[in-house]
């Protein structure tokens, strides 16, 4: 019966998402948690038009086919008017615009690939939904970068701010604070410098919806296997609780 619960509980710890151990990552600032969008269509149809529009031009997603985008509840007729720029066969990929040579000249490497982005990118700050929500809303300008931006997530990042018209500029505030003898500098929060095309909180939920896709994108199965894992668990809890009496009732007379 011990055996039982445990392989049980084990069972249980494999279906489930797991929640982030800290709150802060090793780098940077401390990463926000992402709403999890990943069962609202609505946000995940805006997060894929999000992610042709501003990110496909330099990332591919080459794990993922456009008609795979029916999935949520888009139509086929609707990716082809609609989110089709690289290619004119909603059976390929999401191939990158970008010539890799010219991206090695420009950001001295390839983009990575975005397909698996939200899965690979979680750390002991967050998940990858997280790093991403943060990472794409803490740019700043920094003209002491070639490529005139920076970010508080991944300080030094080789890539420039491609939604900076929606967001605007915006620059950092920090905090003097001394602590034996030594000063630090602590994030309290950001100056608008010039305003975007949306307001921070429609960019935060265009953000949103963009890591949603992303999301979508790293595991299109997750929310079916979260749902059919959750069913077994209970299937092999009701099937312990009779195996347990069954057990019992066939060695009372041996005992």
């Amino acid at each position: 019966m011990k055996k039982l619960l445990l392989s049980l509980a084990f069972s249980l710890a494999a279906v489930l998402p797991l929640a982030p151990a800290h709150a802060a990552g090793g780098e940077g600032i401390a990463w926000d948690r992402a709403p999890n969008l990943t069962n609202d269509l609505p946000a995940l149809q805006n997060g894929a038009k999000t992610f042709v529009n501003y990110c496909l031009g330099c990332h591919s997603a080459a794990y993922m086919r456009y008609n795979r985008l029916r999935d949520i509840g888009l139509t086929e007729q609707q990716i082809k008017d609609n989110l089709l720029f690289t290619t004119d066969k909603v059976g390929e990929t999401m191939k990158a615009a970008i010539d890799p040579k010219q991206a090695k000249e420009w950001f001295g490497g390839n983009p990575p690939d975005l397909t698996l982005v939200a899965r690979s990118r979680a750390g002991h700050g967050g998940t990858g939904a997280d790093y991403l929500y943060t990472f794409l809303r803490t740019f700043y300008r920094d003209e002491a970068k070639a490529t005139g931006w920076n970010n508080l997530a991944f300080p030094n990042v080789g890539m420039p701010h491609a939604l900076w018209q929606l967001q605007g500029e915006r620059e950092p505030v920090f905090d003097t604070v001394e602590s034996h003898g030594h000063e630090t500098k602590v994030f309290k929060g950001w100056k608008q410098v010039t305003p975007g095309q949306m307001t921070p909180v429609q960019y935060d939920r265009t953000i949103a919806e963009l890591v949603g896709y992303l999301q979508w994108m790293a595991e299109p199965a997750a929310n079916q296997r979260v749902r059919v894992g959750v069913w077994v668990l209970l299937f092999l809890l009701v099937f312990t609780v009779f195996a347990w009496r069954l057990n019992a009732a066939f060695w009372k007379d041996v005992r």
